[in-house]
């Protein structure tokens, strides 16, 4: 779609008050396009003034400001995201890209309600969300039509950058913190912040440039270790330190408590771009981090070897459908229904040491499906298992091992 498309229409923006949000709002109003913003409260870290974001794209020509609560939706995905151990390439916990899926579902819901028909967002023609946003809408309400500013060559022409943007907010007198020496760009919500663009693009600019906003970076951490014990009930938190927690408050106090000791902040990772390019960014996950760490303590007591295998890759296919925008499919739906099979036995309570940076085992108690033996893992001379026993089990297992030598695939090598 074009702007010229939709003069006299009524779209529904995803806007933050931020200097993109404030840009597209007003030229869009200019150009006679009523406009309509939708935030949503995903509990972020760095914005704590709702109030002042309606202002702002009130005062940027938006005839309606629309705020969506959407704290404990975060909350239920990203536990799914912990249940799935599903990080992108490495330690990305995915929570960027699984707001821009609570986001939109609000949205569209929302939408319905209001009779609006038009979707629009400010992510540019580069990055993932544009690709998150038009496919979730494309799936929750394929009567929707998606517009992208960014992909709009009317607007291209008008701002081909940043810099473009503020003189034109200024002109327009709008209210906007950017300035044109801004060093990176940061998205935030209740999962953790992603710091991305400005001096960031640069591999020469390290990581720790970034100011941190959930905690401290470990050297700056406190040079005495804490114990932390976190209790699970079938997969979901729900007592830090013995005290009971709903949902949003274990993650809160869990980005707390992890964010003083520099757990999960200043990851750096140059990742690919589900449009085909890579990009670098630098992450915040506090809670995450260390909710996810305890979690896959226990999976490790209770998943057997078929069943660890399995659940490892629904945990890289989970991580890629959240990346690329398909929380809604089939796929995820199928993968999810089976991780949920994992999150049933997951209970237990996991105690582990913080200290700069660094998450440490302590104990594992009050597990029920734990496979794990003391007993048979001993060496000592206690338990049931008979080490005799293994006799005849390696002589089948030698029979396929000799056959690799006596048809020459396995040979061992004349020294040099």
């Amino acid at each position: 779609m074009k702007a010229q498309d939709l003069k006299g229409k009524t779209v529904a923006f995803a806007g933050s008050g931020g200097l993109d949000s404030c840009t597209i709002t007003r030229w869009l109003t200019d150009k006679g396009i009523q406009v309509v913003c939708f935030t949503a409260d995903l509990g972020q870290p760095d914005e704590d003034d709702t109030e002042a974001i309606r202002q702002r794209m009130l005062m940027a020509g938006a005839t309606d400001f629309v705020l969506l609560p959407a704290r404990e939706a975060i909350a239920e995905a990203g536990l799914s995201v912990i249940q799935s151990q599903a990080c992108y390439e490495g330690r990305y916990w995915n929570t960027t890209g699984i707001a821009r899926c609570v986001l939109t579902e609000a949205m569209v819901r929302e939408m319905r309600k209001r009779g609006l028909t038009i979707f629009s967002h400010g992510a540019t023609g580069r990055g993932n969300d544009q690709v998150r946003f038009q496919l979730i809408t494309n799936m929750l309400a394929p009567d929707f039509d998606v517009y992208a500013p960014w992909r709009d060559e009317e607007f291209l022409a008008r701002f081909p950058g940043r810099s473009e943007m503020i003189d034109f907010c200024q002109e327009k007198g709008l209210s906007i913190s950017a300035t044109k020496d801004k060093p990176y760009s940061t998205d935030a919500n209740l999962l953790g912040l992603t710091h991305e663009s400005g001096l960031l693009e640069s591999l020469t600019t390290p990581a720790h440039f970034v100011t941190p906003v959930m905690g401290c970076y470990p050297a700056d951490a406190a040079n005495e270790p804490e114990e932390v014990t976190i209790q699970f009930e079938k997969g979901r938190p729900v007592a830090v330190n013995g005290k009971s927690v709903n949902l949003v408050d274990a993650i809160l106090q869990t980005n707390a408590i992890g964010g003083r000791h520099g757990i999960g902040i200043g990851t750096h990772l140059v990742e690919n771009r589900f449009v085909g390019i890579k990009s670098r960014g630098v992450y915040e996950s506090p809670g995450v981090e260390l909710l996810g760490t305890c979690y896959a303590l226990l999976l490790q007591l209770i998943l057997d070897r078929r069943a660890r295998e399995f659940y490892d890759q629904l945990s890289l296919l989970v991580a890629k459908q959240i990346y690329q925008g398909y929380w809604f499919d089939l796929a995820t739906k199928m993968a999810l229904q089976a991780i949920q099979q994992t999150a049933e036995l997951t209970t237990g309570t996991i105690a582990v040491s913080l200290y700069k940076g660094n998450i440490s085992f302590l104990s594992a108690t009050d597990t029920p499906h734990s496979l794990y033996s003391e007993e048979n893992a001993s060496m000592e001379g206690v338990g049931d298992y008979n080490h005799s026993d293994s006799e005849g089990l390696l002589r089948v297992f030698g029979v396929s091992a000799r056959a690799l030598a006596t048809s020459g695939q396995v040979s061992l090598k004349a020294e040099a």
